[in-house]
């Protein structure tokens, strides 16, 4: 098993860009691999295995040595805070962190609340802000925070913005740009050095094309 590397990737938007990019870097992935609803996918012809898992927990399974590499939002890098290192900026699925609510509305000035499911990056956001807000963790359709009064602000990923519009929402604030990272274990970055520069080199290769067609 020494030579197969362990690939954690979440499935939706960064799995889809994920592979167009492995496939631009010449690795042979079988087309139904895009339609499979399997949680681990073997792909021996390029010894590698794909493990299917939710965002937050790609970093975690990198971590602890159950995959050698991921890949994973920077969102997710800055609230998890695991023990891996960061080797490329893939450059896909940029996105931003961003401050929301309803339009031309302050904050309460008594018990100011934020609602998020990033509460790590939130509540550091706003300390270097001079601001105490308690910090409301949620795990799905933060947009309807404001709209219920459960809280004043959201913390949440914006793309094209259209989920705050249809919501009646706005943006405050702009926190950080995101895009998606391939991180790896430290272990596995000793012990299988080879096999994982070669990724990373023909996933740079593809990258610099990339960024010089753009020029």
């Amino acid at each position: 098993m020494k030579d197969i590397l362990t690939i954690a990737m979440p499935k939706g938007r960064i799995f889809e860009d994920a592979v167009e990019l492995l496939r631009q870097a010449g690795f042979r992935l079988p087309p139904e691999f895009d339609d499979s609803r399997k949680l681990i996918i073997d792909v021996p012809e390029e010894s590698f295995r794909f493990i299917l898992a939710k965002p937050m927990d790609v970093p975690t399974y990198v971590e602890h040595g159950v995959a050698d590499i991921g890949i994973a939002g920077k969102d997710v890098m800055l609230e998890e805070e695991r023990v891996v290192y960061e080797l490329l900026d893939l450059k896909i699925s940029a996105c931003y962190l961003a401050v929301a609510g309803l339009p031309n509305t302050k904050m309460n000035l008594i018990a100011p609340k934020v609602a998020t499911k990033y509460p790590n990056v939130a509540a550091a956001y706003f300390r270097e802000q001079g601001e105490q807000v308690e910090i409301i963790k949620l795990n799905g359709s933060i947009e309807l925070a404001p709209l219920i009064g459960l809280a004043d602000r959201i913390v949440d990923i914006v793309s094209t913005g259209r989920t705050l519009k249809e919501n009646g929402l706005v943006e405050y604030e702009r926190i950080v740009d995101i895009t998606s990272r391939l991180i790896v274990n430290p272990a596995s970055f000793r012990m299988k050095d080879e096999r994982i520069s070669e990724l990373v080199e023909r996933l740079s290769e593809v990258k610099r094309l990339q960024s010089f067609e753009t020029l």
